[in-house]
Parts: C-alpha cells; structure tokens; sequence
C-alpha cells in the first residue's frame, strides 16, 4: 500500500489504517474518542451555566446599593452561572448580619466549589495531549524495528520497496499520535483560559461588593448597633456607648 491511497478517507480505508497501525492506532483512536467525549461534555456544561454571561452582575450591584436586597438576590438566583451564586451567597450573608469576614469565606468556598467543577475532566485531556504523541513514537519506533528486521533477512536479495513501505507504515502512527495530541491540547488551553476568566471575574465582583458595602458602613437594620442621632458624628457603636454610659449615671 502506498500513501496515495489514502487510508482515511472512507471506512474501509479506517480499517486498513488500523490494520496497518496495529494496536498503537488502536489505541490511539479509542483516546481520540474519549477526548472528544469531553470535549463535548465540557462544552455542554459551560453553556448550561452561561459561564461567559456577566450582564447581570452591574444591575444586582446597583439593586443592593439601592436598597432593593430581595430583588437583587431574587435576580441572582434566576441566573443559573457560578458569579450569580457565589454572588448571592454573599448578599444573603450580609443581608442576615453575619459577620464580614466569615461572609467573605464561604463565598470563597462557594466559588471554590464552582471553579473545581469547571476544571474536572482536565486532567484526562492533559493526559491525552501528553501521552498520544509518545505513544505515536512507539509505534514508530517498533515498526522501524520491524521493517529493518525484515531488511535484514531479506539478505543479499533487498528491494528498495520493502524497507520504504515499512518506514511509511511505521510513521503512520507518529502521525495519528500527533492528529490526537494537538487538538486534545488546543481544547485544554482553551478550557483553562475560560475558567480562568471566570476566576479573575468572580474575584472581581466579589471585591466590588465588599468594597463598597465595608465603604457605606454597615446596614444598621441587620445590626445590634443603635442608630446614631440625625446631626451626630457618632458612629453607631460609640453612640450605643453612650447610652449606655448616660443610663448608669442616672
């Protein structure tokens, strides 16, 4: 069989390529499957979650600062994407009173949780993109190790076809090895980049939230502080103090 006449381009050419390849194209084929299996996975996964949606996140932020906490948290819940619910995690935190810090860390949490869930199966394809063309080499190599065995007891008598057919079976699999690994790994990066992006824009929502909640001062309802006095530059646990101090001198 020479290169001419290209295997690949009908079914009965995918078997004689796996006939030719041995059970190093076997092999190669059935992780070439599997990746694209996650490929697919993966992608139906960030499009169930809208993980590129982010149209909702300056609309939530400006209902909380007006006030509007339930139709902002409301909002957030009805966006099925990991910000919107680390997001609303944060609000219900702060809305109830809890302390800031602590609020901080189980958003954290919460985020940690939707980032991991973005990332598995990554290690899979990392394996397919790193192991494919290795095992691609392989099979090379042992087909020169065959072709030259066969040259060798081909003796005085060589024909020339032999050892050029041989050398052309046995990259045949350096070349699957490669058509599996690249694109395994362009997928990869590409995963990696959005959950990334969704990273540094969880972070930065989250930063925006605080931010401006810790820069308005706490939300006097939902603390045991009392309200200082129209006029007062008190803050609202000095002015608590005071009354305090001003009932035990009567």
């Amino acid at each position: 069989m020479t290169p001419d006449s290209s295997p690949i381009l009908d079914l009965a050419g995918l078997f004689e390529l796996l006939r030719l390849g041995g059970p190093v194209v076997a092999v190669l084929g059935v992780m070439s499957i599997f990746g694209f299996a996650i490929a697919l996975l993966k992608l139906w996964q960030y499009a169930s979650v809208r993980v590129g949606r982010r149209r909702f996140i300056t609309p939530a932020l400006s209902q909380w600062r007006a006030g509007e906490r339930d139709q902002a948290i409301a909002a957030l819940a009805a966006e099925r994407n990991p910000i919107a619910d680390t997001l609303a995690v944060a609000m219900r935190g702060v809305a109830s009173g809890a302390d800031t810090a602590i609020v901080r860390e189980e958003a954290a949490r919460v985020g940690a949780r939707h980032l991991s869930r973005m990332r598995h199966y990554f290690r899979p394809l990392e394996v397919i993109g790193a192991l494919a063309p290795l095992i691609g080499l392989l099979g090379t190599v042992m087909g020169m190790i065959s072709a030259f065995q066969q040259l060798a007891s081909a003796g005085s008598q060589v024909d020339p076809s032999v050892l050029s057919d041989g050398i052309w079976e046995a990259l045949l699999t350096t070349a699957v090895g490669l058509i599996v690994a690249i694109p395994a790994v362009a997928v990869l990066n590409w995963f990696e980049r959005i959950v990334e992006r969704l990273h540094e824009d969880m972070q930065d929502t989250l930063t925006r939230f605080f931010t401006r909640h810790e820069a308005t001062g706490f939300d006097h309802a939902a603390t045991p502080f009392a309200e200082p006095k129209p006029g007062s530059n008190e803050s609202p646990g000095e002015a608590d103090a005071g009354s305090r101090r001003a009932s035990h001198a009567y």
